[in-house]
């Protein structure tokens, strides 16, 4: 009788042992559907990212221009509209931004623009501008920079970049309507 009961303690857990095996169709469904939920919250967030490291080029670029304006003018006491002749090594177009130089009001005043290449795309433009100007207490010209970003993407009725549109006023350069000002 003993092995009679062995036997089928043993047939018992052997058929416990198949029936374990595997996942049932219902548990591979609620795994897919929480890695959807999860995909489905992460890809704007990593997209936003994507956007932000393409916007960084042009900042990097726009304030690399408006430093190498302010060496130009030291050293040739005018401005130049030549991106070459600043001597940045930087292209004046990339995948996402063209790259603008334009000297206004008589020489004395410079924008340095990140034009957003596709209109439609979800990047916002950048001015930048540098100005001569005179200290009031020590009577001596120097060149004051401005740095600015757009307030919307282009795809959401942001501005793209223009050099019309900067102001100019004593000394003290500021952003243009649509634009927020970075760093001066």
């Amino acid at each position: 009788m003993k092995t009679e009961l062995k036997a089928k303690f043993l047939q018992h857990i052997l058929a416990k042992k198949k029936g374990d095996e595997g996942f049932t169709l219902i548990e591979l469904l609620v795994v897919i559907i929480i890695i959807g939920i999860l995909s489905a919250i992460a890809l704007p967030s990593f997209l936003n990212q994507a956007n932000k490291a393409k916007q960084s080029e042009a900042k990097t670029y726009i304030g690399s221009m408006n430093r190498a304006q302010q060496a130009y003018y030291l050293e040739n006491t005018s401005f130049s509209s030549a991106i070459g002749s600043l001597g940045l090594g930087i292209a004046t177009q990339t995948v996402n931004y063209k790259y603008v130089a334009s000297v206004l009001s008589g020489g004395t005043v410079v924008t340095n623009q990140g034009i957003v290449v596709n209109a439609n795309a979800p990047l916002k433009s950048y001015v930048g501008g540098v100005e001569v100007t005179t200290q009031a207490a020590t009577g001596e010209a120097t060149t004051v920079a401005i740095l600015c970003e757009a307030n919307n993407a282009m795809v959401n009725g942001g501005v793209n970049a223009d050099a019309s549109s900067f102001v100019y006023t004593a000394g003290a350069p500021t952003c243009p309507a649509s634009f927020v000002s970075l760093a001066k």
